[in-house]
């Protein structure tokens, strides 16, 4: 468990592709750099699309937490 407080919280459980990923980066979007935002998605989708689009927009994954039935992933806004 991180021990980076985080910014903003998106419980995206139960939203099907690419919705996890969109409120991502909507939230993103409106963040500040430096913001960590966590989103917990259900969808197993996300165990990659997530990662993926954080590389590719040169955000950071600070951590992805499996827990029970869904993954927590905690993002840094980096620009």
């Amino acid at each position: 468990m991180t021990t980076t407080e985080v910014s903003r919280s998106i419980d995206a459980r139960g939203m099907p592709c690419p919705g996890p990923l969109m409120t991502l980066i909507g939230a993103i979007r409106e963040g500040q750099v430096g913001d960590v935002i966590e989103v917990l998605s259900s969808d197993e989708g996300s165990r990659t699309d997530i990662p993926a689009w954080i590389n590719k927009a040169a955000h950071e994954l600070v951590e992805v937490v499996q827990e029970d039935g869904f993954a927590r992933f905690v993002v840094r806004k980096a620009r």
